[in-house]
């Protein structure tokens, strides 16, 4: 059966899902080595950088996504954010993105947030079905980018 839990009870995932997040979103990791990146993403467990929500089922991880408190380095003003929303392949066309960005938006609207963004490449039609409006496009990491954000 599959459940949705914090990462941070379960550290053992960590460096999986830091892995899967620095191979799927290369591009934003091109001068940050993947072993600096799973320090930061497991410390970001507990300094709130990148709380994550995973989805796992019988001990096997099958995806995760994170309320991060800054995930596009250009707009320092904005935030927090939803990020790193990755499901293993043999897990996808089940829901659990879904489920887990459901679970992101619920946890920050109960520490008060009133508004989550997003940027994304390539599932701005995804997210635009699901409630999240785009504020504008934008160039970086060599391509073009959506910033979309959600009231919640």
């Amino acid at each position: 059966m599959q459940r949705l839990v914090w990462l941070r009870d379960h550290m053992q995932y960590s460096d999986t899902l830091a892995q899967w997040s620095h191979r799927q979103f290369t591009y934003e990791f091109a001068e940050q080595p993947l072993a600096a990146w799973q320090r930061e993403f497991a410390e970001g467990q507990d300094n709130g950088e990148w709380q994550c929500l995973i989805a796992l089922e019988h001990g096997q991880l099958l995806g995760g996504a994170a309320l991060a408190a800054n995930d596009l380095p250009a707009r320092p003003d904005l935030g927090p954010w939803l990020a790193c929303v990755f499901i293993a392949p043999q897990a996808r066309k089940r829901g659990l993105a879904a489920q887990l960005i459901a679970g992101i938006c619920a946890e920050a609207k109960a520490r008060g947030t009133a508004r989550l963004y997003l940027h994304t490449h390539d599932r701005s039609d995804y997210y635009a079905k699901r409630g999240w409006q785009v504020l504008e496009s934008f160039q970086a990491w060599g391509q073009e980018q959506w910033l979309m954000m959600r009231d919640l």
